[in-house]
């Protein structure tokens, strides 16, 4: 039986891959941090083990020795400017001490899961040779996310294989604070309109796949984009919409759009609390961009799946939660 450490198991991908990662006969070591949600990580048979990814001497203690592959899905995803400090610390500071514990454990695999947001939100399409934008970027998410990415490049080149995961936008079962958030959004009148711009999404299902995939077939040193449907927002909402029984809202311009994100983020300078649309958020919620995910589907055998179908499986998943 191969045995798998992850971290951030607990959130809406980390329980995905928990969950193929059973079903395909794995041994799961998950990480979680003091005070996490775990029972649905429990639920799916994971041997839980407290440790922080700012303390690499937990790390190592959680780490099974010669574990068979680690997964560091655990991040920050915040576009929030409050929120930098502590996205530099988890995302880049994190990243550096997982990888330090599968070094000293002997780990036989490293698959990373970064973003498309880690080659800059500067382009309209993405293949793996598309030069990175993002280390001059402003938003604390994409430095972040590249970052962490440099750091896994550094221990690959001195000897640990490794494998880097790139996903767009995730959409699919066990997603309650994801997309999954604007279901209960668009049911309770809470959208103020639909944004102009365009994505590529892709199934939380196989997203989790591909990750296990690269363990056996992803090349070291490798990074692949997992996309999928490319559509745009107006047409997920719409989908979202139907299946709640609400009418979809109308389209914002991009112009107001990306002022209600810098005034609420203004806003929530006084306040202190995170609002649900940044400056961030805004600004990337009006582009429009593509993915190309041959490379995945080549040597990965990865699954792209239509964009009513994830959508569909996400809201049955919180109808049969009875969340919804």
């Amino acid at each position: 039986m191969q045995t798998a450490f992850v971290t951030g198991g607990t959130g809406f991908l980390g329980l995905n891959l928990v969950k193929h990662l059973r079903e395909s006969g794995w041994r799961v070591v998950a990480m979680h941090r003091e005070g996490s949600e775990t029972a649905r990580l429990a639920a799916l048979g994971a041997e839980l083990r407290h440790a922080s990814l700012d303390d690499v001497d937990s790390l190592t203690a959680a780490t099974p020795d010669q574990v068979d592959a680690v997964f560091h899905v655990a991040g920050d995803i915040s576009w929030w400017k409050l929120d930098r400090v502590r996205q530099e610390r988890v995302n880049v500071g994190g990243t550096k001490n997982v990888l330090e514990a599968a070094i000293t454990r002997h780990a036989k695999c490293f698959v990373h899961t970064s973003s498309v947001a880690a080659f800059g939100i500067d382009h309209d399409f993405l293949v793996e040779t598309t030069p990175s934008t993002a280390s001059t970027s402003t938003y604390g998410y994409v430095r972040t996310k590249w970052l962490g990415e440099e750091e896994v490049k550094k221990a690959a080149k001195k000897g640990l294989r490794a494998v880097i995961m790139n996903p767009s936008h995730i959409v699919g079962p066990l997603d309650q604070s994801s997309w999954g958030r604007l279901f209960f959004m668009l049911r309770d009148g809470k959208v103020p309109g639909i944004p102009p711009g365009s994505a590529s999404f892709c199934h939380s299902t196989e997203v989790a796949r591909a990750h296990v995939a690269a363990v056996e077939r992803g090349r070291p040193g490798e990074q692949y984009l997992l996309g999928g449907s490319d559509a745009t927002y107006a047409e997920l909402a719409t989908i979202m919409a139907e299946l709640v029984g609400v009418k979809p809202p109308k389209p914002l311009p991009a112009l107001v759009l990306k002022a209600i994100g810098r005034v609420s983020e203004w806003a929530s300078y006084v306040t202190r609390k995170e609002p649900d649309l940044t400056a961030g958020s805004a600004d990337l919620a009006c582009r429009r961009w593509r993915v190309d995910s041959s490379k995945a589907v080549r040597e990965l055998g990865y699954r792209a799946v239509p964009l009513r179908q994830m959508v569909e499986d996400s809201y049955r998943w919180l109808k049969d939660e009875k969340l919804i």
